[in-house]
């Protein structure tokens, strides 16, 4: 038996980073991202506003190269336009914005690093200029970015400055509502705090899945004192968890004096 302890101490004392590479990455890459945020902070508006866009836009580039790679086939069925001459503006721009929506790797990858880069750039400046990230700094950046993507694009047709201007709201809009739903659904509800003492009775005995029971019969912090049998089989909480809940608050000093008081 001794002899076997050295072998399983070793397995147990193996580097964790040996154990799980994976983590061992995750790990190191957050803590560069850590140190990358607080170097970035501590940086001046203007070198801020660069080092976000140029790397923003380095993804989207990645991104839009890759999404280039799929759409090559789209892109290479489109037969070729006909002279300038022989076709009327809207032709031209309808074949534009094909071109635009279908390109190739190079397309897609000066496409969505001008949009994502834009983007960034203009949400790092808002955010230091106003202190906080809002719908407006959002809708702002977005306007910048559908802008540039219209005009670098080529989907802007004859009239270049109002399709812009066109792209730009369509963006603002979109990334608006994207923000707002967003926000509506990332935070976490309101508690209730007239079933705080409740929620936290059911926790100490387990029994947190209740609480529903108790807000569905209106049994708020205030009738606890008054809690009986017949009260909690009405919101069905089954014998066992009534016993319980019944035999702490008659333990409970602060319940049991407002019971007195009440009787």
């Amino acid at each position: 038996m001794e002899k076997g302890k050295p072998g399983a101490m070793l397995v147990k004392g193996l580097p964790q980073q040996l154990q799980n590479p994976i983590e061992q990455l995750q790990a190191h890459y957050k803590e560069l991202e850590t140190r990358f945020k607080a170097w970035l902070a501590k940086q001046s508006l203007p070198v801020e506003a660069a080092v976000v866009t140029a790397t923003s836009a380095a993804q989207g580039a990645a991104i839009g190269g890759f999404m280039g790679t799929l759409t090559s086939d789209i892109s290479s069925s489109l037969p070729n336009p006909p002279p300038q001459a022989s076709l009327d503006p809207q032709a031209t721009a309808a074949f534009k914005q094909a071109q635009a929506l279908s390109g190739g790797p190079l397309v897609q990858a000066r496409n969505f690093a001008v949009m994502t880069g834009v983007n960034a750039g203009i949400s790092c400046v808002m955010k230091r200029l106003r202190g906080k990230e809002d719908v407006q700094s959002s809708m702002a950046a977005a306007f910048g970015s559908g802008v540039m993507f219209s005009l670098v694009s080529g989907m802007g047709g004859p009239n270049q400055a109002a399709n812009a201007v066109t792209s730009g709201l369509f963006f603002a809009l979109v990334q608006g509502g994207l923000f707002q739903f967003g926000q509506k659904f990332s935070q976490p509800p309101a508690e209730d705090f007239r079933y705080a003492k409740t929620r936290s009775l059911l926790h100490n005995l387990g029994l947190q899945n209740y609480e529903k029971n108790f807000k569905k019969g209106l049994l708020t912090d205030n009738t606890l004192p008054l809690l009986t049998d017949s009260a909690l089989r009405d919101v069905k909480i089954p014998p066992g968890p009534r016993l319980l809940i019944l035999d702490h608050i008659q333990r409970d000093p602060d319940l049991r004096a407002k019971q007195g008081r009440r009787n």
